[in-house]
This record gives C-alpha cells, sequence and structure tokens, in this order.
C-alpha cells in the first residue's frame, strides 16, 4: 500500500483509508464482531487511515469505542480521525443542526479521546460549518487542541472556498472532506484552492454509498434503519435505473482489466491528484481486500476517457434530499 502525504503540516495516510461510520449506523443491521474483523484486516493490508466522529455513535461515543477497540494493538501505526460540530443534545436546540461553540469542540474533543482510548486524535474534523459560529472561533479552539497536544491536525468537511481561507489563516487547515466519487463531482471546483493552500482531500461515500460495487437494490429492499431506503435521491424510480445501467457499463470496463468496479472507481479516484485518499467503508474483510487492492490499479488515458464517457458529470439523483445538502460557501 502506497502512502500519500495530506496537506503541508505532516499528515501522512495509506492511499486507500477506513470510513467507520457503517460499522454503527446508516447503513442497516450491523454485526460488531465482522466489523472489528475489517479493520483489523485493513491493517494487515497496509490502510493507516481510519475515519470515524461523534455523530456515528449519535452522541454516546459507540462507533469511536468500536473503532478505538479495533486499532487497540496497533494504534500508534495509524492516523484516527474524528469529528466536531454537529448538534447532539436532542432538543433541536439549534437550528442548522450544528454545535461549533467553543465549550463543545472542547467536550467533544475530551469525549473522544475517552472514546477512542488515545491520548491525542490525529485529525480533528469539523463536520459541517457552523453559521452561527465564526470558522476564525472555530478554528481558533481546534489551536488552543493542537498546542495542549491533544489534537495533531486540523480538518474541515462539506466547507466552501471562503471557509476554507478563513480557517487556514487562523490554523492551518491539513484536509478537507466532502463526498467525491464517479456519482459525485462538484467538489472538483474546490481543487485549485486546496492546491494553492496546500491541503489534502479525503473522498467520503467513494462508491456512491455502495452502488458502484453492482450491488445496489431498489430503496424499498433495503431495512428501514438504512438511509438508502428513504433519503438517498440516487435510488428513487427513474435516477436508479438511469444509475444501474451507468455501473453496468463501468463494470464492462473493468471486467476487462480484470478487476471489480469498486475497483475501478476508487481507482479513478486516486487518479484525480496525488493529494486524495478515499475512505471508503465496509463491515466485510473481503470487501476490505478488495478495495484495498484498488491502489495496485493503474487506469490509462483510454480507461479514464472511456469512465468519462459513462458518467461525463456525475449519477443521477441528488446525494441528499432538498434542504439537506450543504452549502459551500
Amino acid at each position: 500500500m502506497q502512502d500519500r502525504t495530506l496537506g503541508s503540516q505532516g499528515l501522512t495516510s495509506s492511499a486507500i483509508g477506513y470510513g467507520a461510520m457503517g460499522l454503527t449506523m446508516a447503513y442497516g443491521p450491523t454485526d460488531e464482531q465482522e466489523g472489528i474483523a475489517a479493520i483489523q484486516r485493513a491493517h494487515e493490508l497496509g490502510v493507516t487511515h481510519f475515519d470515524t466522529a461523534e455523530l456515528y455513535g449519535m452522541g454516546t461515543g459507540s462507533n469511536e469505542i468500536l473503532l478505538g477497540r479495533a486499532v487497540k494493538d496497533f494504534r500508534d501505526e495509524v492516523v484516527l480521525a474524528t469529528k466536531f460540530g454537529r448538534d447532539m443534545s436532542g432538543r433541536s436546540e439549534r437550528a442548522s443542526g450544528c454545535d461549533s461553540r467553543p465549550e463543545n469542540v472542547r467536550k467533544v474533543a475530551d469525549n473522544s479521546l475517552r472514546y477512542l482510548g488515545v491520548d491525542h486524535i490525529d485529525v480533528f474534523y469539523q463536520h459541517r460549518v457552523d453559521p452561527d459560529v465564526p470558522i476564525e472561533e472555530v478554528a481558533g479552539t481546534v489551536k488552543e487542541l493542537i498546542e495542549a497536544g491533544k489534537v495533531k491536525y486540523f480538518g474541515l468537511s462539506e466547507a466552501g472556498p471562503q471557509t476554507i481561507r478563513r480557517a487556514h489563516a487562523v490554523q492551518p487547515v491539513s484536509v478537507l472532506q466532502t463526498e467525491y466519487s464517479l456519482f459525485e463531482r462538484d467538489v472538483e471546483e474546490l481543487f485549485p484552492v486546496l492546491d494553492e493552500l496546500g491541503i489534502g482531500f479525503v473522498a467520503y461515500s467513494p462508491l456512491g454509498r455502495g452502488f458502484i460495487t453492482g450491488t445496489a437494490k431498489p430503496a424499498d429492499q433495503y431495512d428501514r434503519t438504512d438511509m438508502r431506503s428513504a433519503h438517498d435521491e440516487r435510488w428513487r424510480p427513474g435516477n436508479f435505473e438511469k444509475n444501474v445501467e451507468a455501473v453496468d457499463r463501468l463494470a464492462d470496463l473493468a471486467a476487462g482489466k480484470g478487476i471489480t468496479v469498486a475497483q475501478l472507481a476508487l481507482a479513478w479516484l486516486l487518479s484525480r491528484g496525488e493529494h486524495i485518499v478515499p475512505i471508503p467503508g465496509t463491515r466485510s474483510p473481503k470487501r476490505m481486500e478488495e478495495n484495498a487492492a484498488a491502489a495496485d490499479v493503474t487506469l490509462t488515458a483510454a480507461d479514464l476517457a472511456a469512465i468519462d464517457e459513462i458518467l461525463p458529470n456525475g449519477g443521477s439523483g441528488a446525494r441528499y434530499p432538498e434542504g439537506h445538502v450543504p452549502t459551500w460557501v
């Protein structure tokens, strides 16, 4: 597994990372032991980047606790990233659904350290931009945590160019995390700003929430606890059929190279720039092996042209329901 550099503050990562959200939420019934096995298999395959968040445990710490248990024996060999900034009060006190007030950022940092069972967090992301708290105040709070040794690197998620620049002026931002895949390409408009400032990029949902694996089913066939059953427009009738057709064409292209469609999609992301690390999630050790092998796939100019012909502008359907798509400012 090759390494990549994310940002100009010293953060390094395996070319393929691991997203832990699905261990405890959003993708139907979970199996804790299988999830731990997938994480440990990832480490055996050279994956050094593991991503979690306060939100993924719905304020209970369950996702961070599970990840901390899984990496306990090799914690010093990996990068652990977690996130703050969502309102977990359960009382809808803040209309934005965000809470990046300094006191909450500090509280989440201490909770995450305890849940993960570590003495420092490698990457601490603002999960979503809080419209009620100036980003300079947020960046300043994370800077204090870095100076205190609780955090090593500062990250932003789903932030726009002005926010990135303002935050970076207070505390250098090492990495931006935003959804990016063959289905979702809008974030490419931010890459010039990232290149200018020396900021790395982490792609979440790099397989289109599982659609670009060839295993997608109509929305009504998923468990009700699976976000794809009700909240993802790409699974809605009309969009679903178009996306299935595109994935079938990608699968034919992949088969011609002796790889899977998921490996094709991850290799495409890696080809977009040396500053990019995708973090596919899985609860299956076998799927983890498939994902990790994508780092060894080389796509030719002809391959890239064929992919662009199939999906020139991304998939069909919005990634979030109307009114819930993050606004980049």
